[in-house]
């Protein structure tokens, strides 16, 4: 469950990530009751198998939730993982369309929030989590090689990542003539590395617990500073904005 919020005295509106039906809008009637059972189980981050009701199309805008139940699992740590972890979760409603499934995503995000519980894996886990997201929408050009030209990417070389250009050539390491972050090019190579696997494009493959976060989170340790601009300018491009409530509320947490 990615969000909740009350729709009556007695229920709730659900954002919910499914690994086979993508993002869904559901209604928990009587989610809200003392005694209800779906109330210790629909908490965010826990993975939970659910059934819906028989009106379920891609036309209906919210589906009816019929059951929920503990899926096992792991717990989500919480602590200093909650922001992050709810900024994982808004990425996801204002991304993913409603009913388009991606299964490697959503393995990629119970990896991600496993990985948020060790303070050393945090921004690694964010870098890597942002590139998949990017990269499933289709909104991350192949890494590999120059967007323009198609020349391949060299290593030791330095590059942009630019969110309408794509990979370009940057005229010196470390700095760029317009501002962007720049990035050596055995970076993007291994990054490309790890997001290129055939499973990645085949989703009768993917298994839980398989996704490339592990593999992408290596690669990203090099260069995570730069990562962060750079993925922050890829989002704000598609996201159409510059504001994320829980990255407002971290830099004010962060304010003495």
């Amino acid at each position: 469950m990615l969000h909740s919020h009350d729709w009556s005295e007695s229920s709730l509106i659900l954002d919910m990530f499914c690994r086979e039906q993508g993002r869904v809008v559901a209604i928990a009637k009587g989610a809200k009751r003392p005694y209800s059972q779906l109330r210790p189980v629909l908490m965010p981050f826990q993975r939970i198998a659910v059934g819906f009701g028989s009106k379920r199309g891609d036309d209906a805008e919210v589906w009816l939730l019929r059951q929920a139940e503990w899926a096992g699992g792991p717990a989500f740590c919480g602590g200093d993982a909650l922001l992050p972890g709810f900024y994982l979760n808004e990425l996801l409603m204002k991304l993913l369309p409603r009913h388009d499934p991606h299964p490697v995503l959503f393995e990629a995000y119970a990896d991600t929030l496993q990985a948020l519980a060790e303070p050393g894996l945090l921004h690694a886990a964010l870098r890597a989590f942002e590139l998949i997201l990017l990269r499933q929408l289709g909104h991350l050009p192949d890494l590999a090689l120059q967007t323009v030209d198609g020349r391949p990417v060299l290593a030791g070389e330095p590059y942009e990542l630019h969110p309408e250009l794509g990979v370009r050539p940057a005229h010196r390491l470390g700095e760029s003539a317009d501002g962007p972050s720049v990035l050596n090019g055995s970076v993007l190579l291994a990054m490309e590395d790890a997001l290129s696997d055939g499973w990645l494009n085949d989703p009768r493959r993917v298994k839980p617990g398989h996704s490339p976060v592990p593999s992408l989170m290596a690669a990203c340790v090099p260069a995570l500073v730069d990562l962060k601009v750079i993925t922050r300018s890829l989002l704000h491009y598609h996201l159409g904005t510059n504001t994320l409530r829980t990255r407002q509320l971290m830099m004010e947490l962060q304010q003495p």
